[in-house]
């Protein structure tokens, strides 16, 4: 059950996210908390203990990519905001659910 939700926070996050970069839905506070709750749930209940060194390296490169990436793709013509609201909306998703696996694995090898 954990992992169902888990997986619908991930997918309705990511859909959010390109939601609010295509300019469909207002950025505004709620959804970005939004967002930052769906992270949370996603750390919290996708991830389990054989899957947390791949999902650190993956949500490590996002957070990366998507941070430095938004500014540089801001100056595409035509579509550079577009996809900088939706790299900056997805780092939102990704920042809380990285640090959330990223505290659960540290609490595993301290408790080992």
């Amino acid at each position: 059950m954990g992992k169902s939700i888990g997986a619908w926070a991930f997918l309705i996050g990511v859909l959010v996210a390109v939601l609010i970069g295509a300019g469909l839905s207002e950025p505004s506070t709620t959804t970005f908390g939004l967002l930052a709750l769906l992270g949370l749930i996603v750390g919290i209940l996708n991830v389990s203990g054989k899957e947390t060194t791949q999902f650190l390296l993956a949500g490590t490169v996002l957070v990366i990519v998507t941070g430095q990436g938004g500014s540089t793709v801001r100056n595409v013509l035509g579509v550079g905001n577009i996809f900088a609201g939706i790299l900056d909306a997805i780092l939102i998703l990704f920042i809380p659910a990285t640090i959330v696996v990223a505290l659960k694995s540290v609490f595993t090898i301290a408790r080992d």
